[in-house]
């Protein structure tokens, strides 16, 4: 029997020399797949690594400190020369090139000399009528190169420094000259010494203060050119001022005819008004020290006073209008303090900026947007009498005892700090400290703001209204596909959904930005009409549907009814934007809008906040619901089917059982669809109006880090402040990402762990 049981076995072989062949393609498959996926996933955590250094060494620059050292191109180069042409100096400046030096002295000579060697290139005397003697001295701005000496038979010349560029055989030589903006005879200014002198210029609108403290004199001026002849024709005015109840010391004119500030020996500051008459022209008077000031200097754009004081204090001033209306001069900032006096302060001629050499030799370079001290570090042990700034802001010429050096300056990002991109700042022009963006400007002394929380701002309101919008319409959706429809309906109307995301944001943007806002600013009151009509006319069909017969129910598939509601909210639609204008003409006279405007004092924006909703969560709902979709189906049907069979209903089991074991897949779709909301590009920047403003008001624009990025990073020069400020707007909007995803992800693992067990 056993013999015969064991010839009946059949005869399988599993180590034939193709089973073996076939045991090791599949093993050699299984290790291909492994090592392939295994290398996906490092490359993927490589690339995310590379963009977050990549980043980091285009922003690192921006909180680079300052540097300085002696500039000088040869070996050979005294490091140290004499002031050449002797005398003291009134006034040093640069060329643009670091290459020729100006010097003007007490003993009425402008010598322009090699800035490295100190090699006279050329000099000429400032020469007046009758021999008359140069007494006082002052600038329009350091970026203007204008200054005007005043004489003592109250004469003024107004002069220029200019520096022309030439190639002769390919070698460029700069040849550097004097112009005469008002011609080359000097100006009647006043009819005493000129003890006194301020100067300011608009275009060909000119304005001079001067005279003595007991005496002075406005002189307005006027240049026309000749079409004919080229010559200029100059048309002057002079008005004379009041004397003043303050013993004047030293003045500063603002642009304009309006504005002059003046300062006496005990630390005051007095603000006239030109345009006032008599004693009213003294508006203000302030104590902005304790001790005599030793700087009085206007800072790029002649907006900003920058004072220092024998104490070392430093500190900005400008106008601002007070809570009557009237314009008063307001202290804006203080500086950090040196031990020792201010002994002279240099101007940026294109920042706003400026350093300061205290009595002690002691260097210290501010920007005044940034409130930062970017360096401080001592230069010499002696007194130091005269700077100036290159035009570049890479170069420092400082006088001490007779002797000039060259510094090599190293500041290329100073306007950034935590404070400028974070916190509010007190910018020239504004009644308060605000926070905002604004990058560029047509004019050359502009103050740049680069506030980065209006974007940060403006990509979180965005995010907001298109969750708002998205996630109850994607969640209630995906829970009645997976959960309620008839199988043969959700085949086609989960496609149907998922399609959605494959239509391009550029596309959504483009129809909401031309055709979504007019419509919503047109239909406005159709629009919140419908958002209650619907909600209102989907739960009165339902409660409807559930009281008829049952008999007219079954006429329809279950899973099937909810295809009914279609014409339900086409109906509701329609009603709602038809019954809109006369609820608009009862409720809001006629005009929701200006209603809204003029009544509630809300601002309306036809490009807001609304329209990013709706066009976003368009694009959003897709993805929450996809994914919301497929963690409802997936939960095991035993864990339904036994809730039921216990006794539960269909809700209470869709309540206690399915969605708290979906609930780490429905956590992923919410954060996923928010990192969309948040990195989302096209639909923000044609749908919104782009503006950098903090307001949660719905019918009011914002700008967003990534439009902000698309829209300015094709202008932003290569490694400029503006450019790397840009990469750190990206940089920034990574770690959101980032920290957003890392949260969720410690979230969903804890909601796993919860549930996991059901």
């Amino acid at each position: 029997m056993s013999n015969r049981s064991d010839a009946k076995k059949p005869d399988i072989d599993f180590n034939t020399q193709a089973m073996v062949r076939h045991r090791q393609f599949r093993a050699f498959k299984n290790r291909l797949a492994t090592g392939s996926i295994t290398a996906g996933g490092f490359s993927v955590i490589i690339a995310i690594l590379l963009i977050f250094f990549y980043l980091l060494w285009e922003i690192i620059p921006l909180f680079k400190a300052a540097e300085i050292e002696v500039w000088s191109q040869q070996e050979s180069q005294a490091l140290q020369y004499q002031s050449p042409g002797g005398g003291n100096s009134l006034y040093l400046a640069l060329d643009e090139q670091v290459e020729i030096g100006m010097r003007i002295t007490d003993n009425q000579q402008i010598i322009f000399f090699d800035a490295h060697t100190g090699t006279i290139l050329s000099k000429q005397n400032i020469v007046a009528a009758d021999g008359a003697t140069a007494i006082s001295f002052a600038i329009v701005s350091e970026a203007s190169r204008i200054f005007a000496v005043g004489f003592d038979n109250g004469d003024v010349l107004v002069m220029k420094h200019q520096y022309t560029s030439s190639y002769p055989n390919d070698i460029r030589i700069i040849t550097p000259s004097i112009s005469y903006p008002l011609g080359e005879t000097p100006i009647k200014a006043a009819n005493t010494r000129i003890e006194l002198l301020a100067i300011s210029n608009e275009d060909e609108n000119w304005s001079i203060v001067a005279g003595t403290a007991q005496q002075l004199t406005q002189t307005l001026i006027n240049v026309e050119q000749n079409l004919l002849s080229d010559e200029l024709v100059v048309n002057t005015e002079t008005l004379q001022l009041p004397r003043y109840n303050f013993d004047l010391d030293k003045l500063l004119l603002l642009p304009g005819k309006r504005w002059l500030l003046a300062t006496d020996n005990h630390g005051k500051i007095a603000l006239l008004d030109l345009q006032a008459k008599g004693d009213k022209q003294l508006i203000q008077v302030i104590a902005a020290s304790a001790t005599k000031l030793t700087s009085f200097s206007l800072l790029l754009g002649s907006n900003s006073l920058i004072i220092g004081d024998q104490n070392g204090q430093l500190s900005q001033w400008f106008l601002v209008k007070n809570n009557q209306g009237r314009w008063t001069l307001q202290k804006v900032r203080q500086f950090n303090p040196s031990d020792q006096a201010v002994a002279v302060i240099a101007m940026e001629h294109r920042r706003k900026g400026f350093a300061m050499v205290d009595a002690g030799g002691q260097l210290n370079i501010y920007n005044t947007t940034a409130n930062r001290n970017v360096l401080k570090e001592k230069i010499t042990n002696q007194g130091v009498t005269a700077a100036a700034y290159a035009p570049r802001s890479n170069a420092l010429l400082v006088e001490q005892q007779a002797k000039l050096t060259l510094w090599k300056v190293d500041n290329e990002h100073p306007d950034i700090s935590w404070q400028a991109l974070w916190e509010k700042v007190w910018y020239e022009g504004y009644q308060e400290p605000d926070y905002i963006w604004q990058s560029s400007a047509s004019n050359n002394d502009f103050e740049p703001k680069y506030s980065l929380m209006p974007l940060a701002f403006g990509t979180l309101k965005a995010a907001f209204y298109a969750m708002l919008l998205a996630t109850p319409l994607a969640i209630c959706g995906a829970i009645y596909t997976a959960y309620f429809m008839a199988p043969a309906l959700r085949r086609k109307v989960k496609p149907l959904i998922e399609l959605m995301e494959a239509l391009p944001t550029v596309i959504l943007g483009f129809l909401a930005g031309l055709w979504l806002a007019p419509f919503i600013e047109n239909n406005l009151a159709g629009i919140f009409l419908t958002l209650l009509f619907i909600p209102v006319a989907i739960l009165g069909f339902g409660y409807g549907w559930a009281n008829l017969p049952k008999s007219a129910r079954n006429m329809v598939a279950t899973g099937w009814d909810a295809a009914l509601l279609i014409p339900v909210v086409i109906f509701a639609t329609f009603v709602s934007l038809y019954f809109a204008p006369s609820a608009e003409a009862l409720l809001f006279a006629g005009d929701m809008r200006q209603w809204i405007t003029d009544d509630v004092g809300i601002p309306f924006d036809q490009r807001n906040a609304l329209v990013v909703g709706i066009a976003m969560g368009f694009a959003v709902i897709p993805t929450i619901f996809t994914i919301t979709e497929d963690a409802i189906f997936s939960v095991p049907k035993h864990l339904s089917y036994g809730s039921l069979a216990l006794g539960a209903t269909p809700w209470q089991t869709l309540v206690r059982v399915v969605l708290p074991t979906a609930s780490p897949g429905i956590f992923s779709a919410l954060m996923v669809g928010m990192g969309r909301a948040v990195g989302e590009t096209m639909i923000v920047l044609m749908a919104t109006g782009n503006t950098p403003i903090m307001d949660v008001n719905i019918f009011e624009g914002m700008r967003t880090l990534a439009a902000n990025i698309a829209v300015e990073i094709p202008e932003a020069e290569v490694a400029s402040t503006h450019y790397r400020i840009l990469f750190l707007a990206a940089f920034s909007l990574f770690l959101f990402t980032f920290v957003v995803n890392t949260f969720a992800e410690v979230i969903r693992h804890r909601l796993r762990n919860k549930y996991g067990s059901l």
